[in-house]
């Protein structure tokens, strides 16, 4: 196996995303930013949560707001160019059910929403959304890296046994890709992973399959099927723990947020169809 060309042709680029914890002023409208009240497109309906909950009852509940991204703003930073070069990123996801991803029903509990528009209006959070799960407001600063996928990642897609994991990490010192911190927030790149490759389990539970911590059991030719289709999905985006003196977001234990698109949907700017993962130590 020639590492140098795999590692050349899996390389992607990723966008780091930090938050100053230390900015007191407020986001300027229609800047990046994490938290705080979003800058939407008149008209805009807040996203909420449908579900029926362990008592059999049905539930409703706004997501919380996460991050804007002013698309302007990375142009200089998307290299391989695969996000929008105009309008605006948004971030959704419900903090008090804080689903897995695990389940179908999991549906509806974190969106992306894009608007291509010029003109753009700070909005209040809804009335039922809990002061905990509105988040406090930070400036969002950007760098690149290139970015390699985890050996779960590679070891899926190149169907190698995990007793190559040395071997794999070997390699990538061979040839000079540094593993930076594995706890940060970025778009694009790979997944910084914490339990187990997440492209099949996308494709598994967005077509119906549960993944809600039993190991799944796939008919063969279903395996194969999700196997081959599971390539379609990248990361979009990935976020870490985030806090301040007077402040803290974090998912489960220590753990990341990731959203998954698959390919064809980034290229074509459709996010509809995005699914979230968590994953915690």
């Amino acid at each position: 196996m020639d590492y140098k060309v795999i590692f050349q042709e899996l390389s992607r680029n990723a966008i780091k995303l930090s938050f100053d914890t230390s900015s007191i002023a407020p986001v300027t409208v229609g800047a990046s930013k994490f938290g705080g009240q979003p800058d939407l497109p008149n008209g805009f309906a807040w996203p909420y949560y449908a579900y029926i909950d362990s008592n059999n009852i049905e539930q409703s509940k706004p997501l919380s707001f996460l991050l804007q991204i002013n698309c302007m703003e990375i142009t200089g930073y998307d290299a391989d160019r695969l996000l929008p070069k105009a309008g605006m990123l948004y971030f959704f996801y419900e903090l008090e059910t804080m689903t897995w991803g695990g389940d179908a029903k999991d549906k509806g509990s974190a969106r992306v929403f894009y608007y291509n528009i010029d003109s753009f209006t700070r909005q209040s959070f809804p009335p039922d959304l809990a002061l905990e799960y509105c988040m406090q407001e930070m400036p969002v600063s950007f760098t690149t890296k290139n970015d390699l996928p985890d050996y779960e990642e590679f070891a899926e897609n190149y169907q190698m046994d995990m007793h190559d994991f040395e071997v794999y990490n070997e390699q990538l010192e061979k040839f000079g890709y540094v593993q930076e911190e594995r706890n940060r927030s970025k778009l694009l790149g790979y997944a910084d992973i914490i339990q187990n490759d997440m492209l099949m389990e996308c494709e598994s539970v967005t077509n119906g399959t549960y993944y809600g911590g039993i190991p799944v059991k796939l008919r063969e030719d279903q395996r194969k099927t999700f196997l081959e289709n599971c390539k379609q999905w990248k990361l979009l985006m990935q976020m870490d723990t985030v806090y301040s003196d007077n402040f803290e977001l974090m998912f489960g234990d220590c753990g990341h947020i990731y959203y998954y698109i698959k390919e064809r949907d980034l290229a074509e700017m459709n996010f509809d169809n995005c699914w979230l993962i968590l994953q915690c130590y």
